[in-house]
Order: C-alpha cells, then sequence, then structure tokens
C-alpha cells in the first residue's frame, strides 16, 4: 500500500506523519510505501522545520533526510491513500482529483484517530515548541489508529 501525507508546505506536519508512520509501520512490520507532500510550492526542496526535526529526534524518528515538494497530479494515481492535514488541504488535494476513484483516496487524516470529526492537524508553523509537540501527539494517535486497521 502507497500513502501520502499532505500539508500545506510539506515542512511540518506532513514530513511529521511520514517519518512517524514509516517507523511504526516498520516496527510492526506492515509494508507501506509512505511519501509527503505540499499543496504549496514555497518550500521545494527544503529540510523540514528545525522544530520538526527536534520533536521528532526527540522520540527517536529522524525526518531530517526529506525535503519538501509539491504534489503533482500524477499522485493521485500513485498512491492508494492521501491523507491531508485539515481542511484547506484536503479542498486543495480535492481538486486535483479527475475521476471518483481519486476522490476516494483523499481523506482527513485525524479521522483515523476519531472517525467522522474532520479533525484538524493545526499548523504549527507560527507557534513555539509545544505546537510541535501537540502536532506529534496528533500524529501518533492517528498513525496507530491507522496501522491497527492493517495488522492482521
Amino acid at each position: 500500500m502507497k500513502v501520502l501525507m499532505v500539508c500545506l508546505g510539506n515542512i511540518c506536519r506532513s514530513p511529521m506523519a511520514e517519518g512517524l508512520l514509516r517507523d511504526l509501520a516498520a516496527q510492526k512490520e506492515i509494508g507501506l510505501e509512505i511519501d509527503s507532500a505540499g499543496t504549496g510550492d514555497w518550500h521545494q526542496g527544503e529540510p523540514p522545520d528545525e522544530r520538526a526535526v527536534r520533536q521528532m529526534e526527540m522520540r527517536g524518528h529522524d525526518i531530517s533526510p526529506l525535503r519538501a515538494r509539491q504534489i503533482q497530479t500524477e499522485d493521485l494515481n500513485r498512491f492508494d491513500l492521501i491523507f491531508t492535514m485539515d481542511a484547506s488541504n484536503y479542498q486543495n488535494v480535492l481538486k486535483l482529483a479527475q475521476t471518483e476513484a481519486q476522490k476516494q483516496k483523499i481523506r482527513m487524516f485525524l479521522n483515523e484517530a476519531w472517525p467522522d470529526q474532520n479533525r484538524q492537524v493545526p499548523d504549527p508553523w507560527f507557534g513555539g515548541e509545544e505546537g510541535f509537540e501537540q502536532v506529534y501527539f496528533l500524529l501518533e494517535r492517528a498513525c496507530e489508529a491507522f496501522l491497527q486497521k492493517l495488522e492482521p
């Protein structure tokens, strides 16, 4: 299964989600291909935000090699699931979808842990370390819930 995590700039939430899901899936020996992207192009080629890297390192996850990229229309064919971090990302990715099958792949990520509530992962960009910590725990809960569905 191929999973794409999407946020706005691909330097905070989606790389954190990518790294966390990759590590947790590996621990549980669940085979997933995981990537991340942003709906905007401002940070293409840049590493994740230093605060995101620090938050992940504190918990044993290394996302420092990741580089931001913008979502492409071909991603809607390549990936089986596309998880968005908030309603704005969801709407922006939905606009890229050209078929009903592509639309069905796009989901709000926190619905994995809180079904049908459409909770949003807050953008920690303008805040301090506590915002990145909050994002980590929300993503961890959603990753765990998603992986639980895939376990045999």
